[in-house]
Formats: structure tokens, C-alpha cells, sequence
């Protein structure tokens, strides 16, 4: 039974996902460090934020437009 966000299996692997990504972003060239590496970042982090934020909506519609956003 889903009682929150985090009981979605979605959540927890794109959770693994913002693991991985902080963790291989560590290997790319210094000239990268700034830019690819946080917008690697941020990308990654948005998918969980989004399913997090869109199951927190009150209707059905807003969650669906916020699981749009996390794909």
C-alpha cells in the first residue's frame, strides 16, 4: 500500500539515480566540472523532486502534469 511519494518504486530508483550521478559526475574532466557536471545534477535530482512535488498536488490532474515533468 502507498502511504507517500517514497513508498513509489519510481521514486526509489530514480532516488538510485541521483546516487549514480553524483558519483560519476566525480570523473569528468575539470573543464566540465561547472557546467555538464551540475547540469547533470540537476536533471537528475528533478525526476524525484517532480514525482515528490506532483504526488503532494491535491488533484489527479496536477499529479499527472508533474509525472510529465519527472519523464
Amino acid at each position: 500500500m502507498v502511504k507517500n511519494y517514497r513508498d513509489l518504486i519510481v521514486w526509489q530508483k530514480s532516488m538510485g539515480l541521483v546516487t549514480e550521478i553524483y558519483k560519476l559526475v566525480k570523473y569528468l574532466p575539470k573543464e566540465e566540472l561547472y557546467v555538464l557536471s551540475s547540469q547533470l545534477r540537476r536533471s537528475a535530482i528533478s525526476v524525484p523532486s517532480n514525482i515528490a512535488e506532483g504526488y503532494c498536488r491535491k488533484s489527479t490532474k496536477e499529479y499527472i502534469n508533474f509525472l510529465h515533468f519527472a519523464r
